[in-house]
């Protein structure tokens, strides 16, 4: 089984929609059974809320389920729990990595790594551009899902 933890600040926005997203790609290519998918924070600022009203609203204008979710943080323990560890931008990377206390087994990645970009994917809290968000983290998602096919 392949374990993967989505990671942004306040897990309402982005890794929320990324659990979402690639739940929902899992299930289209019926591998539901190989993998474990969740979201997580790097800060407390929002534990115990749902997804953002903007997350919500983007996955359902897209036919895409949103997963039943309220905000965890991430812990130093999900690094072992967890096979990756995917941010969404340079500043989750480091908390993240902070969190782990390191990287050794090298698990933390930027999920737009996955499509050939180094570039973050904005924070649509702040820039309200939830659908700009949306193509990046499917972008990202279906990338990865690639990469992670091409292994098994």
């Amino acid at each position: 089984m392949i374990k993967i933890l989505f990671v942004c600040h306040g897990n309402i926005c982005r890794s929320t929609m990324a659990e979402s997203v690639m739940t929902y790609l899992v299930k289209q290519n019926k591998l539901e059974n190989q993998f474990q998918i969740a979201s997580a924070a790097t800060s407390r600022e929002e534990i115990g809320n749902g997804p953002h009203y903007g997350t919500v609203n983007k996955l359902r204008e897209k036919g895409i389920p949103v997963i039943p979710h309220r905000a965890v943080q991430m812990t130093k323990s999900d690094y072992d729990k967890y096979d990756y560890l995917i941010g969404m931008d340079d500043a989750n990377i480091r908390n993240m990595t902070r969190i782990a206390g390191g990287d050794p087994q090298h698990k933390i990645h930027k999920l737009l790594e996955y499509s050939g970009s180094s570039r973050a994917i904005a924070d649509p809290w702040y820039t309200g551009e939830f659908g700009v968000t949306y193509d990046d983290v499917l972008e990202g998602c279906e990338a990865f899902l690639h990469y992670l096919l091409s292994d098994l």
